[in-house]
C-alpha cells in the first residue's frame, strides 16, 4: 500500500498512466459528438472532401476521433509520468526541473500560451478587419479621383 503512494513508485506511475488514458478517452467522448459535427457540418453547406454528408460524414468523424484519440492519450500520459521517470533515472542535473515543472504544470502552462496566441491573434484580425468596415476600403491607399485621372 505504501508503494501506491510513492510519487515516483512504478505502481503509482503505472495507475497513474492508465488512469490518464481512460480519462481522456471518456472526456472525449463527452466533449465531441461526431453526429452533431456532421449535422453542423450539413447546415452550414460545408462537407468532408471524399465523404458524403449525413451518417457517412459522422462515422467518418467518429473513425478519424478513435485514432487520434489513442496516441493522444499516450503522449498526454508520457508527458505527465515524464518527470517521475527523470527523477527515477537518477539525473540529478534535471531533478530540480522535474520537481519543478511537473507534467501537468508543464500542459497547462503550454495551453495557456497557446490559448493567449489563439486570443492576441483574433484581436489583431478583428482590429484589421475594423478598420476595412468603417472606410469601405483599404487602409493606406491612395485616394484617386473618378476617371483615375489626377489633376
Amino acid at each position: 500500500l505504501q508503494s501506491l503512494s510513492d510519487f515516483n513508485g512504478l505502481w503509482y506511475n503505472l495507475i497513474f498512466f492508465v488512469m490518464i488514458v481512460v480519462f481522456t478517452y471518456f472526456y472525449t467522448a463527452i466533449t465531441v459528438n461526431p453526429n452533431q459535427m456532421a449535422d453542423d457540418l450539413k447546415r452550414q453547406n460545408s462537407f468532408v472532401p471524399g465523404v458524403k454528408p449525413g451518417k457517412p460524414t459522422a462515422d467518418f468523424l467518429e473513425r478519424v476521433l478513435s485514432n487520434i484519440t489513442l496516441p493522444g492519450s499516450l503522449m498526454l500520459a508520457l508527458i505527465a509520468i515524464l518527470p517521475a521517470i527523470v527523477f527515477s533515472l537518477g539525473l540529478t542535473k534535471a531533478q530540480g526541473f522535474s520537481i519543478f515543472f511537473g507534467g501537468t504544470s508543464l500542459l497547462i502552462m503550454v495551453g495557456v500560451v497557446l490559448d493567449t496566441l489563439q486570443q492576441i491573434e483574433s484581436y489583431l484580425l478583428s482590429r484589421h478587419y475594423d478598420g476595412l468596415m468603417k472606410s469601405g476600403k483599404l487602409r493606406g491607399r491612395p485616394q484617386s479621383p473618378v476617371g483615375g485621372i489626377a489633376g
